[in-house]
């Protein structure tokens, strides 16, 4: 605006100006109030991104719909694990979905099985046979990378003379009047236990190869399979158990609490038989077991009939098995758990103590790499003359480190675990048998890790039982360098008319047959 001295005396020269100067201050106000709004805008917008980055997202929803179908599934297969009387009203109520015809455009391979006793002559009188039409059943089966159906053909034959009507039995099927042949089966299950796929996804994946299943019918499958094998899981768990040391090991995962839609915490728990690292022929094994929570009762419960060595971490569950009256079992720890403690030390801190600590125990562990797979008197031998020394300089530099740190501080807990547990922590040294650390059964619970990514929980306790017998045979499958779906396959083919008392011939090292050769792991 004009300095006051040029301001002009006259009053219309006045009002002029001063209607100039209103004029500009309603511009800038309105200009003014245009920012504002602009501004508030901008806030708004902001603040809807943000609640679209940090709130309720499409992953987030996508994760709530395949919670949802997961826990369907686990149901489903609950059903199926535990099925009605066939004349309970209940049964007389359900509708069962109507079985869909085989798909046309797959593939027919046809068996054809004739009478054992020929086709020539009766085998009651001797008189000459006749055909007389033939029983037809198809049978869906899965072969790596496509689909086709075996078509079992059993002609019928009569006898010309007394009109006896001969016929090769029908071949037995996993699931009794199914159509879903062993590899398939074997496939559902080794997708839903080892590569963590949820049955729901299977059934989209079988759609675009032109091969409709629903969900409920796979859950069927699985469910039924999972008490098909029981006798088999029961031989396992006597072989296992049945071992001079075991190695223990639990994780964490998620179920799905009833009627509240959320989820509670459930256990894994895995038992690892496996001496090779001593040099034995004996075969390795893995026994999962599924409990709802972690109290000490259930890893009670699961060793009771175990006698021997007990190679695991610190968990207070086990320390009433160490004590127990009947026969305790001794306590063989863990050095790889006290090691990650200073490790985790060092790589936050970068401490010198801590590193100090580490090279004192992988001098241990280079010990160990020079003597795996040698026989137990040899290792131990070693071990005496080679790591017992190292272990008495690392138990004595303990001492004398931890008196110079403060109590509270995470090098003084570090090092107070590894000295409070310290007899168990060198018992590998007393026998050739045991090992430096818990890793074998670390290692069997990596499936378990990743499955928990993938499918973010269990739909139910009885699905956390299944997942643990199918880890199991799966686990042991790869611990005895098999292919564990071709193992499965074997197994389902097998099992439905497998004599129960000879069911230890379908574990794995001692599944002798033709198709031994073929289920041998490539790798």
């Amino acid at each position: 605006m004009p300095s006051a001295p040029s301001l002009p005396n006259d009053v219309e020269s006045l009002k002029k100006l001063l209607e100039a100067a209103n004029h500009r201050v309603q511009n800038l106000s309105a200009q003014l109030r245009s920012r504002e709004v602009l501004i508030e805008q901008l806030k708004l917008q902001l603040a809807r991104l943000r609640r679209m980055k940090f709130g309720r997202s499409s992953e987030q929803l996508d994760a709530q719909i395949a919670q949802l179908e997961l826990s369907l599934e686990e149901l489903e297969a609950n059903v199926a694990q535990a099925p009605i009387a066939e004349d309970s009203p209940v049964a007389e109520a359900a509708v069962k979905p109507a079985r869909q015809a085989l798909p046309a455009h797959l593939p027919r391979e046809a068996y054809r099985h004739e009478p054992s006793s020929g086709t020539c002559n009766c085998p009651k009188c001797g008189g000459a046979l006749r055909a007389m039409g033939e029983d037809v059943c198809e049978v869906l089966e899965y072969v790596p990378e496509h689909w086709k159906v075996h078509r079992h053909v059993r002609p019928k034959y009569a006898c010309a003379g007394c009109q006896h009507i001969v016929q090769a039995n029908a071949p037995a099927r996993p699931i009794e009047r199914g159509y879903a042949g062993p590899g398939l089966l074997a496939h559902v299950i080794i997708s839903k236990y080892c590569d963590h796929l949820p049955l729901y996804r299977q059934s989209q994946i079988y759609a675009r190869a032109g091969v409709e299943f629903e969900r409920t019918t796979l859950a069927e499958w699985v469910g039924t399979l999972s008490n098909l094998v029981d006798p088999l899981l029961a031989a396992l768990a006597d072989y296992v158990m049945s071992a001079h040391k075991l190695h223990a090991d639990d994780t964490p995962l998620p179920v799905l609490a009833p009627g509240t839609g959320k989820t509670k915490t459930g256990r894994l728990w895995t038992y690892v038989r496996d001496d090779q690292p001593a040099g034995s022929t004996d075969p390795p094994a893995v026994l999962f077991r599924y409990s709802p929570d972690r109290k000490g009762e259930r890893a009670r419960q699961h060793l009771k009939d175990f006698r021997g060595i007990l190679q695991a971490d610190g968990y207070a569950g086990f320390q009433e098995l160490y004590e127990r009256a009947d026969e305790p079992l001794i306590e063989a720890a863990c050095w790889a758990h006290a090691r990650r403690k200073f490790f985790d030390i060092h790589a936050a801190t970068d401490s010198p103590i801590a590193l100090e600590a580490l090279e004192r125990i992988g001098a241990l562990y280079k010990i160990e790499s020079e003597i795996r797979g040698k026989p137990p008197e040899v290792r131990n031998a070693e071990r005496q003359a080679r790591a017992l020394p190292l272990l008495n300089e690392l138990h004595a530099w303990l001492h004398a480190t931890v008196r110079k740190l403060s109590k509270k501080s995470d090098l003084a807990r570090a090092i107070g675990y590894t000295l409070s547990r310290w007899t168990a922590l060198t018992r590998y040294c007393e026998d050739g048998c045991l090992e430096i650390d818990n890793n074998a059964a670390e290692r069997a619970l990596r499936a378990v890790a990743l499955g928990r990514k993938n499918y973010l929980f269990a739909g139910s306790d009885a699905g956390g039982e299944r997942a643990a017998a199918f880890y199991s045979l799966i686990g042991t499958a790869k611990l005895n360098g098999l292919d564990p779906e071709a193992y499965l396959r074997e197994v389902f083919t097998r099992i439905a008319e497998h004599p129960i008392n000879r069911i230890e011939d379908l574990l794995p090292w001692n599944l002798l047959s033709p198709a031994a050769d073929a289920i041998k792991s490539a790798a």
